[in-house]
């Protein structure tokens, strides 16, 4: 009676968990993105307007929220800080629904929300490439990953 080798079992398993942990990062990097990515995407129907940066403190920068149409400014808003928001500095954003927070807008805020994914890609690239020993679709991965952080980077 011949014995099977425990072999492809092991292998089969492997390869099962290593494609749960991409899965886990990946997704990980969807929910964190997802949080300011749907104020930008879906912002049909939310408050837009201009936001003037007066000053940054923890992680939070401050200002006054110039609305578009008729409505008057309001000040007490916050924005998360990045390297591009600086004080005096001045650009468009969509109002969190019932909240004091916004977020950027436009192609520079689009890249931004995204840039956890990026993140994710980059860590999922190497589970692929160096534990399923699947080269070219971990360059795939790591590329995506690296053109959307040096495009929000410069975007910035």
């Amino acid at each position: 009676m011949k014995r099977s080798s425990p072999h492809p079992l092991l292998s089969f398993g492997r390869r099962a968990a290593l494609g749960c942990v991409v899965l886990l990062l990946l997704a990980a990097g969807v929910w964190s993105s997802w949080g300011a990515a749907q104020h930008v995407m879906l912002a049909k129907g939310r408050e837009h307007g201009m936001f003037s940066v007066t000053g940054c403190e923890d992680g939070t920068c401050t200002g006054s929220y110039d609305p578009e149409g008729a409505a008057p400014p309001r000040g007490g808003m916050t924005v998360e800080q990045s390297v591009a928001v600086k004080k005096g500095g001045r650009f468009p954003v969509v109002v969190k629904p019932d909240t004091h927070e916004l977020v950027r807008t436009g192609t520079p805020g689009l890249l931004y929300a995204w840039v956890p994914l990026g993140g994710g890609l980059l860590l999922a690239s190497l589970v692929i490439g160096g534990g399923l020993r699947l080269t070219r679709t971990a360059w795939g991965a790591a590329l995506a990953g690296g053109a959307l952080l040096l495009a929000a980077f410069f975007a910035l």
